[in-house]
């Protein structure tokens, strides 16, 4: 086998054969993504994350936490709030396994 430097190959290669690897590997990318989207919304927003938390009812640590990637608690609700407080709007797809 070819050796690769390519942190991405490197990590489909330790995952390819173990199905419940794979599942935490997706549900941890989906996370940081959410993750990012949320931070990226307000930073774009030029809001600090007291101001987020106050315009939909919450904490500032309830908006820090949704900013971290390793936080597995997204709510559908709680993005909607989000969205609806930064003038967005929430789109989910379900898509096929490629």
């Amino acid at each position: 086998m070819k050796k690769t430097d390519d942190a991405l190959k490197i990590l489909e290669n330790i995952h390819r054969n173990d199905p419940e690897l794979q599942e935490m590997v997706i549900t941890a990318s989906i996370n940081a993504e959410v993750a990012q989207l949320i931070y990226e919304a307000r930073t774009q927003a030029g809001l600090t994350q007291k101001q987020l938390a106050d315009l939909v009812g919450t904490k500032q640590p309830v908006i820090a936490r949704l900013e971290d990637a390793d936080y597995e608690g997204h709510s559908l609700s709680m993005l909607q709030k989000i969205a609806s407080a930064l003038n967005k709007q929430v789109k989910i797809s379900l898509t096929s396994n490629v």
